[in-house]
């Protein structure tokens, strides 16, 4: 690996972590294929952690993602399931048999005219829409880019987005996909709704051979495998997937980091009783199991809470989105992840997944919130000081875990990263002399700044990164920012310019909060009070009574860790 990168091996379990997936692949590769501003330096972020070169069969060079993918039958549309690097070996194996063949078709999914665009293996849609032919990066700097004759692609809009493959702009390897042909992903019937039955799927040789034949493709070729980073469905049969990839994880590479993203869709409705109790059935067997099987577990999630009636979701003063579009959703999630994973990915001096998740899950704490600022409100006139000191006591973050913002809480270890913002905005401006507001005004450095601020919240234990990179959100990310933004995302003094915004700085935050204390008790007192009896379907699919009454007793203790940490603190 070029650079002696420590990598991540990445496991995405469900559909809605597939379109949290499109949109973080679809971030790093803009990462690659942007060019490099002049003020920054190249190589903040190490892309060969996340990334792998290869090979076609005909010697062109690859870069694409590491990354083992399981979904339900019918979730890829007009995406090959092989992908469109390599030829597909099976195919040309079964060509050169001479015996008689029997030959069944299954009708074809329309071709999107976004992935049109993605058939040439040279190629990569850069954020000016324009599509250029892309080299693989090496450790001497960014990749280099060379125009070609073509024209601008099509960009999916948001009725012609079904599933995450519709607005997928990166290549994958054909190992990377893995289809459970044994559910559906659309209709009433064959679903994967419950826990039992994403557990069981794992307990079939056919599935768990072709999973550990990936994952012993991918992990025999790194250098410094540090860990596993999983994007999993929390609300429905994959929550039980994920909880068994997990534990197999652990078991055979112990030693590496598991850090585990619980991710949540849109608020439900109350008019749905059966999915809304699945919904909370599933997400509490798989937090409780998940975190049991990994260093490090977050829920994800704009809703506003976690239990069973559906509270408001999250809002951000300076975006505008439908909660109950998954492309919108998914985007704001990804933007987070982005950051919120930036301690493990960094080219120098970076934070291993074990490290990061020892750090914040001590005292059985494995469990952690998520917070982000998107994007960081910062003006072209503004220093860090002058936001930090302007938003004083309140949380300058939005909960991303389901587990709301309750007064009081206290945060016991925290790893915060900010990014995106210009090294003249780092400290504050003001003219000697001037009687400086705030203590954050005398630092001399944006990362002193920070590291202040971050101390104010009075946290056992910490970490801050503060990086000139921004997230990219050039299509086909959704338009979901206010009109009074730049180009940069910054925010404008003046009237609206009418530009699109391309890049944004973001403010994130994992947390080991008392607030969990309340979110994960509050979540264990109302399951205990369901009759079982009216979902035997529940139970029927592979959770018995025991099981229940087991996990309800985990998930109490969870929630008593938080509290004793709590009252240590007085």
């Amino acid at each position: 690996m070029a650079g002696g990168a420590r990598e991540v091996l990445t496991l995405q379990l469900g559909h809605f972590s597939g379109f949290v997936g499109a949109h973080w692949w679809n971030q790093q590769d803009a990462a690659l294929g942007g060019q490099t501003d002049a003020k920054e330096p190249p190589g903040e972020l190490c892309p060969d952690v996340l990334f792998r070169t290869g090979r076609t069969l005909h010697g062109q060079e690859t870069y694409t993602p590491r990354l083992i993918l399981m979904d339900l039958k019918g979730s890829l549309s007009s995406l090959k399931q092989e992908g469109g690097l390599y030829h597909d070996r099976q195919l040309d194996a079964a060509i050169a048999w001479q015996g008689k063949l029997t030959t069944y078709k299954e009708e074809l999914s329309s071709k999107n005219p976004y992935l049109q665009d993605l058939l040439s293996a040279e190629g990569v849609l850069c954020s000016d829409g324009v599509w250029r032919v892309k080299s693989v990066p090496s450790s001497k700097g960014p990749p280099t880019l060379a125009t070609c004759p073509a024209s601008k692609p099509h960009l999916p809009t948001e009725d012609s987005i079904h599933v995450w493959s519709d607005f997928l702009r990166v290549h994958l390897h054909p190992r990377s996909i893995c289809m459970v042909q044994k559910y559906n992903h659309d209709g009433e019937a064959g679903r994967l709704e419950a826990f039992g039955q994403g557990e069981s799927i794992l307990k079939e040789p056919k599935y768990l051979e072709e999973l550990e034949d990936r994952l012993h493709f991918y992990v025999e070729e790194c250098d410094f495998l540090q860990g596993f980073q999983i994007l999993c469905d929390l609300h429905d049969g994959f929550s039980g997937l994920g909880a068994k990839a997990a534990e197999l994880l652990q078991d055979e590479y112990s030693g590496r980091g598991i850090i585990t993203w619980g991710l949540l869709p849109g608020p439900y409705s109350l008019g749905e009783p059966q999915k809304n109790i699945y919904r909370v059935l599933n997400t509490a067997f798989g937090m409780v199991r998940l975190a049991a099987h990994s260093s490090l577990l977050c829920p994800l999630s704009l809703g506003g809470g976690l239990g069973l009636r559906p509270e408001p979701p999250v809002s951000f003063p300076h975006l505008r989105y439908d909660a109950t579009l998954p492309f919108h959703c998914s985007a704001i999630l990804a933007t987070a992840l982005d950051t919120l994973t930036v301690p493990y990915r960094l080219h120098t001096t970076p934070l291993p997944m074990v490290h990061l998740a020892d750090m914040l899950s001590g005292a059985g704490k494995k469990v952690v919130t998520a917070e982000a600022t998107i994007p960081f409100p910062l003006g072209p006139s503004q220093s860090l000081p002058d936001i930090l000191l302007q938003l004083g006591s309140t949380s300058p973050w939005t909960p991303l875990s389901g587990c709301g913002d309750p007064p009081g809480a206290r945060c016991f270890a925290q790893s915060v990263v900010l990014r995106g913002l210009d090294r003249a905005h780092h400290t504050s401006q003001l003219s000697p002399g001037t009687p400086l507001p705030s203590p954050l005004h005398a630092c001399s450095t944006g990362d002193e700044v920070l590291a202040q601020f971050v101390q104010q919240r009075q946290p056992r234990v910490s970490s801050s990164h503060l990086l000139l990179t921004p997230c990219l959100v050039a299509p086909p990310y959704p338009c979901l920012f206010s009109s009074h933004l730049s180009r940069h995302g910054l925010v404008l003094d003046g009237p609206p310019t009418g530009a699109a915004v391309e890049s944004i700085p973001v403010l994130g935050s994992l947390n080991s909060s008392s607030a969990l204390h309340g979110a994960l008790g509050g979540l264990a007192q109302e399951l205990s009070k369901l009759d079982l009896r009216r979902w035997a379907s529940f139970m029927e699919a592979g959770v018995e009574q025991d099981d229940m009454g087991e996990m309800l007793q985990d998930l109490q203790s969870l929630a008593q860790c938080y509290q004793a940490s709590d009252s240590l603190m007085d």
